[in-house]
């Protein structure tokens, strides 16, 4: 399974219509051992950083199994998010449905706003189809500053990053260092694509209803499109660019001279 990219035509039943559940959650064998596994990994990493862990959601479909998880299990966890400034309406519709379903206040980070008012007044709205050097430095003052503000303090972070999602991702361990001294848990590194909505159907996990639109992939919405059948999960994702530059770099090692860049950029209001 590792080092394989799904995709749409990928998954038995796959079709033009119908919800991402119908069309995508299957029990496949080992999901239950799968699913203990990430339980324990869990619960593993509370006793090992207690206070220090938090879970970064991107607040897609992965994301939203852990913080079920969490929740089912009564783990201490605390929950965050990046609001960039971009995301889809149904994006952020996720925040109040998981405080009301779980009773968690997810924190919220966003970008300096002096900092985006100067990029694009300098460089417009939709920057980021020029150049790839102009859509990396607007991931970097909407997501990298305020992540870095996130997990200021922080010892370890989890993830909803799959072996499945990418050839990039291909190798995905399920705990890795950041660069920055922390530790990085990819708690569902093992999971499938079936995988993932066999739980989210079961359990009834609230999920982004984009998914339903075929878009397995969702960021910024001048980022995110559907994708068609037979198309990789991340192919939706920044698609004019090379599929070797389809990361934001959030989940990138960084540098300390990288992170202090995205930094100088965010702060110099």
């Amino acid at each position: 399974m590792s080092g394989e990219v799904s995709s749409l035509s990928a998954l038995p039943g796959a079709s033009s219509n119908g919800s991402a559940i119908s069309l995508y959650a299957r029990r496949t064998l080992g999901f239950e051992e799968r699913l203990a596994q990430t339980v324990a990994l869990l619960q593993d990493a509370v006793a090992q950083y207690g206070a220090g862990l938090l879970q970064s959601s991107s607040l897609g479909v992965e994301d939203m199994v852990v913080t079920d998880l969490i929740a089912r299990h009564g783990l201490p966890i605390h929950v965050a998010t990046l609001d960039t400034g971009r995301l889809h309406a149904q994006t952020l519709g996720l925040l109040p449905a998981i405080e009301a379903r779980y009773g968690i206040q997810v924190q919220v980070y966003k970008p300096v706003a002096d900092a985006v008012i100067r990029f694009v007044a300098s460089r417009g709205e939709n920057a980021m189809y020029e150049s790839l050097a102009l859509r990396k430095e607007c991931c970097g003052l909407r997501k990298l500053e305020p992540l870095s503000r996130m997990l200021a303090g922080r010892t370890a972070w989890i993830t909803g990053l799959r072996r499945e999602q990418s050839s990039n991702r291909a190798d995905v361990p399920f705990s890795e260092p950041d660069g920055q001294g922390r530790a990085k848990l990819n708690v569902l590194a093992a999971w499938s694509w079936a995988d993932v909505w066999h739980y989210v159907a079961t359990y009834d996990v609230p999920y982004n209803p984009l998914h339903d639109q075929f878009m397995p992939s969702i960021g910024c919405e001048p980022c995110t499109r559907a994708i068609a059948v037979g198309e990789d999960f991340r192919a939706g994702r920044w698609w004019w660019e090379d599929e070797n530059a389809k990361e934001c770099g959030l989940h990138k090692a960084h540098t300390n001279e990288e992170l202090n860049e995205a930094l100088k950029n965010g702060a110099a209001a």
